[in-house]
């Protein structure tokens, strides 16, 4: 009988019964004056906290929200990187509230679901961002947040701190299984659910995949991640702080900004994406950088192509650690090691992190397949969420018996390393970012023109995919052009999720129960039988001068 794709990766090292809130007193009490968090936007003070600083501020912003909120509230933080995102992390968690992580690019419909279906009490925002209004976001949709009692606006943070009365304070015993944050994922259902993580698994995964990517302990990591994400508040905020070194926080990705950073603060880790890598290794003059402490990239958000793992780990001179994961497990659950071989780093996803098991199973039947067969990917343990945040429908369908189904289809070998194929779910993943077809075809199905319309994604040389809708017009509104659903796009989503070529259509492919057969979509353009009506122009890619996704 063949050996079963499943496999448990066990914890040489206890897991860590403590709150986020719990370890940054801990590395403050044995680090006090040790730099933790530093400012590196170029254009702003460049301030620096030590951890005894960070832990004070910490504990200001945490008996502000205690002045303001009661433990187990959720706040939200809609901005993009500043240090006061991560003090607001570290102060909820001390205080025992939830933060809901919101990305910044939202627009008015997405920002509303997020803060209505939390149930956000409190709303913390940087007004302005180069294009971006948030403020004129925010008060359209305010009178539909009747739960939203407190908002305050970076430019009122100072005032926030100083309305914190310290004498006295008793903080709230905080349980390392409560829940530490929301975070909001789209599924093929539908509208974003909201993952909530919890401290145990914060904390956790973030120590174990930093040390099996090659974080230094007392080390640098060098942050470009945007903060609302898992890959950034956790696998880099947390990791860093786990191992009691110095997290150097960037305000967006630019090559020069970044390898800027590495040089100034000896930046001994990152994390990536491949787009990112890519932009990295193709800037001009980057072999002569000094980039000596860099010891070791993590890459995740899609795959990573062997011949740019290769080139890079040459010319960066640093090892590359490949991951896999997704926000309902807190990031990472599995991941190679630096010492894989480069074939194993090119073409698996190595095997679960510590305390973790990984099974395959045959969708269908959820039984698990033999080594070698593809199913889907199901993880077990306590990376994996506490749920979908008041979404019990979604949650018994997602964890059945333990098992966090994820929706990617995969196989295992012989040796308990796991290759991504294939996802059930029709996700797009276009430079790190996760696109879900059924948002936007939603979006799109409410225009008053369209009839129906199905998104897929294809293959891109440079974002690894490209976003595509297929669109019938509603017979009446033949006029309809590409060109003004591309702006209705643009005007109710984040940019990277609307789609770029446009193809109208007079029906769908479809079996014959009527389900729409979306690979045939796929395989009609990639066969020339449909042509595009119009491709957006190309947006700015990630170049030496800047300019990003």
């Amino acid at each position: 009988m063949s050996q079963q794709s499943e496999v448990t990766t066990p914890g040489v090292d206890p897991l860590w019964e403590i709150s986020l809130g719990e370890l940054v007193r801990q590395v403050a009490a044995e680090h006090p004056g040790r730099p933790a968090l530093v400012e590196g936007d170029p254009a702003s003070e460049g301030r620096t906290w030590t951890y005894a600083a960070l832990l004070e501020e910490s504990e200001r912003v945490a008996v502000a929200l205690l002045e303001r909120f009661d433990p187990g509230d959720r706040v939200a933080m809609w901005a993009t990187n500043i240090p006061e995102w991560v003090l607001l992390q570290y102060g909820a968690a001390l205080a025992g509230l939830v933060l809901v992580t919101v990305n910044p690019g939202l627009q008015k419909g997405e920002l509303r679901h997020v803060l209505q279906q939390s149930r956000s009490r409190g709303l913390f925002y940087l007004e302005t961002s180069p294009g971006f209004d948030r403020t004129a976001v925010l008060d359209a949709v305010r009178p539909d947040l009747p739960d939203l009692e407190t908002v305050v606006g970076m430019s009122g943070w100072a005032a926030f701190l100083d309305s914190a009365a310290l004498d006295g304070v008793v903080f709230p015993h905080v349980a390392a299984d409560a829940p530490a944050q929301i975070q909001y994922t789209s599924g093929t259902t539908g509208s974003p659910k909201g993952a909530v993580l919890h401290h145990l698994g914060v904390v956790n995964t973030a120590r174990n995949a930093g040390t099996n990517a090659g974080y230094v302990a007392n080390g640098v990591f060098v942050n470009t991640m945007p903060m609302f994400h898992v890959g950034s508040c956790v696998q880099g905020a947390v990791a860093i702080l786990a191992l009691r070194g110095t997290h150097v926080l960037l305000p967006r990705f630019e090559p020069t900004l970044v390898l800027d950073a590495l040089e100034t603060h000896r930046g001994t880790n990152i994390l990536l994406v491949p787009t990112m890598l890519r932009a990295l290794v193709e800037t001009p003059g980057v072999a002569e950088r000094d980039l000596s402490a860099l010891r070791s990239v993590l890459m995740g958000g899609a795959t990573t192509p062997a011949a740019l793992s290769r080139r890079a780990s040459a010319l960066l001179g640093c090892e590359i650690a490949i991951g896999f994961g997704q926000t309902e497990v807190h990031g990472v659950v599995t991941q190679t090691s630096l010492d894989d071989s480069p074939e194993d780093k090119a073409a698996t996803i190595g095997r679960p992190l510590p305390h973790m098991s990984v099974r395959v199973v045959d969708p269908a039947s959820g039984q698990v397949v033999p080594r070698g067969v593809p199913g889907e990917i199901c993880t077990r343990g306590f990376q994996n969420m506490a749920g979908y945040f008041e979404l019990p429908e979604q949650n018994a369908r997602t964890i059945i018996d333990g098992w966090l189904h994820t929706g990617d289809i995969g196989t295992m070998d012989e040796r308990g390393y796991l290759t991504v194929t294939g996802r059930l779910k029709d996700m797009i993943v276009r430079g790190g970012e996760n696109i879900y077809p059924r948002e936007i075809e939603e979006l799109l199905d409410a225009h008053p023109d369209v009839s129906h319309a199905e998104v897929v994604g294809l293959e891109d040389d440079y974002w690894g995919e490209r976003v595509v809708a297929v669109v019938r017009r509603d017979p009446s509104a033949s006029t309809c052009t590409a060109e003004e659903l591309y702006a209705y796009c643009r005007e109710h989503l984040a940019a990277f999720k609307a789609p770029r070529s446009w193809y109208f259509v007079d029906g769908f492919p479809a079996t014959p129960s009527g389900k729409i057969q979306k690979f045939v979509l796929r395989e009609e353009i990639l066969a020339g039988v449909l042509e595009p009506d119009w491709t957006a122009p190309e947006r700015p890619r990630i170049t030496t001068t800047g300019a990003t996704p």
